[in-house]
């Protein structure tokens, strides 16, 4: 994927790594903060936010209906 552009920071991260974050962010209950200066890198952010928030993380199990 697509290097994004702005700091050292931020031109290292993928398309798929602020995927990744928007999703662990919406697991770990974090406000929405997607980055400002990559318009591209800030969709990935809320396409991983929103999937986050939909879906369970990985470590954490549905409890079973009684």
């Amino acid at each position: 994927m697509k290097n994004t552009k702005g700091n050292t920071f931020i031109s290292e991260m993928t398309d798929e790594d602020w995927f990744n974050l928007g999703k662990s962010d919406a697991w770990a209950g974090k406000p929405k903060v997607p980055p400002e200066q990559d318009a591209q890198a800030a969709s990935m952010y809320d396409l991983g936010y929103s999937e986050g928030e939909i879906k369970h993380p990985p470590t954490e199990t549905p409890k079973a209906s009684q």
